[in-house]
C-alpha cells in the first residue's frame, strides 16, 4: 500500500495554499462521472495522475538539485 504524502512544513504552507486551487462540486462530479460513477475509481485515477506528475517532475529536476547516491563530489576551489 503506498504511503500518504507528507504534509507541507509551515515554511512551505504559505507557498502552496489549498485555497489557490479552486475545485468546484461540479469538477468533482465530472471526475466521478468520467469513472462511470465510481468514487473509488476516480480517486485511483487521481492518485495515478499525481504519481505520474511527481515522477515526471523528479526526472526533470537538475542533477545539481537532486543528490544522487554514489556520485562523487568535486573538491571546492
Amino acid at each position: 500500500m503506498p504511503q500518504e504524502p507528507e504534509l507541507a512544513s509551515s515554511s512551505q504552507s504559505s507557498a502552496c495554499n489549498p485555497a489557490d486551487f479552486d475545485v468546484s462540486e461540479q469538477d468533482i462530479d465530472e471526475a466521478i462521472a468520467a469513472c462511470e460513477g465510481s468514487a473509488r475509481a476516480a480517486i485511483r485515477a487521481l492518485l495515478v495522475a499525481y504519481a505520474m506528475l511527481e515522477r515526471d517532475m523528479s526526472l526533470r529536476a537538475s542533477a545539481g538539485f537532486v543528490r544522487r547516491a554514489g556520485r562523487a563530489r568535486r573538491p571546492a576551489g
